[in-house]
């Protein structure tokens, strides 16, 4: 006889992690079924030429664009997610990013900043949060840039990363999208899956893809999940936590099995736009953590701008030509520094998952900046604004926009809202129509914010996780 547990959730992601833990420390009965396995721990996951150039962890999905055009999204189907490689920032929305911006295209959220406020907390404290001094070479290039104006402003970037992660070099210089093999970044395994390990009432079986739902006795219940294998597990509650390219795949399939309108699943998709600069000055960079800033400008509201990690010779040569030789590499990756711009891209229905039927057997995304005129206006100063203030500091520049099969900071798609006409999930996280289905992941977001979303998915799943206790 099939067990059956209390709940169900489907990812081991940011919000899959910190649900499973809410509501593991209830003592109800928890399975968690991951698409992938665990990561090795090897080192393989430290290798530049494996993660950066071979792409050995990324998942292997075809997908089309909006022209039709044949790509495979940066996803990750491992324990821990999105999570394990990504650069340990963790940063709150602010009160006005839950409020509707109509001249920014960006919809309201159902709930208010003082509603998240104390999972925000929690999720903090989970995590470890912490700021870092910044090094000598990044201090004088934050100086140069805010010291003659009072627009940029600059302050310490909270990062979920150990104490002395500057006591192993190799792992400092390989956290920003890499997984650590030591355990020194706060991920979703490290500090919510593995707290669970040992307990009897959880359960995470990995190489698991759910598909689809299987339909409860009564209108409006779920009894389970069944997986491409074939397999099928039943619960009490499931919680979608598959990220917001593939949540609402799982949704839709239930609803076209079943006749049911599918309404807006898999519209808003949002990823902001990404901007990767580097600057390059005559003298070498020696800074080891590098990733500890975040720069802010009063003219750019909806943007933001972090450094990156390490950067030299080796990891510069991955996104160079092949034939470029090895000494140009060092040579301009030593005096290389590296940031992330990013620009909350507003709401438009249009940018959606397209979704495989019989007559298009590859899932799809439509995503056109060309609707948000307002989010590439704003973007395209804030590089020029920087590559200026850069160029008076002695650093000159390259960009190189993220193409659509970044997916870092993917949410959207299965939107919360007022009402189930122009959202998927109510304000407690509850697919509307169902009693016994919420969503955990960042496909929630209406909006994206203009930082990146992690922290804000934690903070959503304990919540989420909280309310259904409650309402059990």
């Amino acid at each position: 006889m099939q067990a059956s547990y209390d709940n169900i959730i489907i990812g081991s992601g940011a919000g899959g992690a910190a649900a499973a833990w809410r509501l593991a420390q209830s003592g109800q009965s928890v399975l968690m079924l991951e698409r992938g396995s665990a990561l090795p721990t090897d080192g393989s996951t430290l290798d530049v030429d494996k993660v950066l150039r071979k792409r050995c962890f990324n998942g292997r999905e075809d997908w089309q664009d909006m022209d039709g055009r044949n790509f495979s999204p940066n996803e990750f189907f491992n324990v821990g997610g999105k999570t394990k490689w990504y650069g340990a920032a963790l940063l709150r929305f602010s009160a006005n990013e839950f409020e509707a911006d109509s001249k920014h295209q960006c919809l309201p959220w159902p709930i208010q900043y003082a509603d998240l406020a104390p999972y925000y907390d929690q999720a903090e404290q989970l995590l470890d949060i912490k700021t870092f001094a910044l090094e000598p070479q990044l201090e004088r290039i934050s100086h140069k840039i805010t010291r003659t104006n009072s627009e940029w402003k600059s302050q310490a970037l909270p990062l979920g990363l150990s104490d002395n992660i500057q006591q192993h070099p190799y792992e400092a210089r390989h956290f920003d999208g890499f997984a650590s093999v030591a355990g020194l970044k706060s991920d979703a395994q490290n500090c919510f899956i593995q707290a669970l390990d040992g307990k009897s009432d959880f359960n995470c079986i990995t190489a698991k893809q759910v598909v689809t739902l299987i339909a409860g006795k009564s209108t409006g219940q779920v009894q389970g999940v069944e997986c491409a294998d074939g397999t099928q597990y039943f619960g009490r509650r499931v919680f979608l936590a598959a990220g917001a390219l593939h949540s609402p795949r799982i949704l839709h399939n239930y609803y076209h099995t079943h006749g049911l309108p599918a309404g807006v699943v898999g519209r808003y998709y949002k990823c902001h736009l990404n901007t990767v600069l580097l600057a390059f000055s005559p003298a070498r960079k020696t800074d080891l953590l590098r990733k500890t800033l975040l720069l802010l400008n009063t003219r750019y509201p909806h943007s933001s701008i972090q450094t990156l990690g390490w950067m030299d010779g080796e990891i510069l040569a991955t996104q160079l030509p092949a034939w470029l030789p090895d000494w140009l590499s060092n040579f301009l990756g030593s005096r290389a520094y590296g940031f992330w711009l990013s620009s909350e891209d507003g709401s438009d229905a249009r940018n959606c998952i397209r979704l495989a039927d019989r007559q298009q057997s590859r899932p799809g995304l439509d995503y056109r900046l060309e609707r948000l005129p307002q989010t590439v206006t704003e973007h395209r100063q804030l590089i020029r604004a920087f590559r200026r203030r850069l160029l008076r500091s002695g650093m000159l520049s390259s960009v190189r926009t993220m193409p659509l099969a970044a997916t870092a900071h993917a949410c959207g798609t299965l939107i919360t809202g007022h009402d189930e006409q122009h959202s998927v999930v109510d304000p407690a996280g509850r697919v509307w129509g169902f009693d016994n289905l919420y969503v955990v992941d960042g496909s929630v977001l209406p909006r994206s914010g203009k930082f990146n979303p992690a922290l804000t998915i934690y903070a959503w799943a304990l919540r989420t996780a909280d309310l259904a206790l409650k309402q059990a």
